[in-house]
């Protein structure tokens, strides 16, 4: 259980920070990167198969189905702060 959790934690870290790089000037920092990454996930494993996408296994499911919901929070947020 905690192995789970770190590699959620260092994926969710990964994904916020990619998902920062491609939302210009969307980074958090470390912490709000974990965050948005892992929050990001939960979002596409929620959303995506709702829209017919299914989400599958490997690096699309690992990295980048998390990355899309990571982006889609970054611009919800970036509208909200407007």
């Amino acid at each position: 259980m905690l192995f789970g959790l770190m590699v959620a934690v260092i994926i969710g870290g990964i994904v916020g920070w990619l998902a920062g790089i491609v939302v210009k000037g969307g980074g958090m920092g470390l912490v709000g990167n974990v965050i948005v990454g892992i929050l990001g996930g939960v979002l596409a494993g929620w959303l995506l198969p709702r829209v017919g996408i299914p989400m599958g296994d490997g690096w699309a499911a690992t990295i980048g189905f998390p990355l899309v919901g990571a982006i889609i929070i970054l611009l919800v947020l970036r509208l909200i702060r407007r």
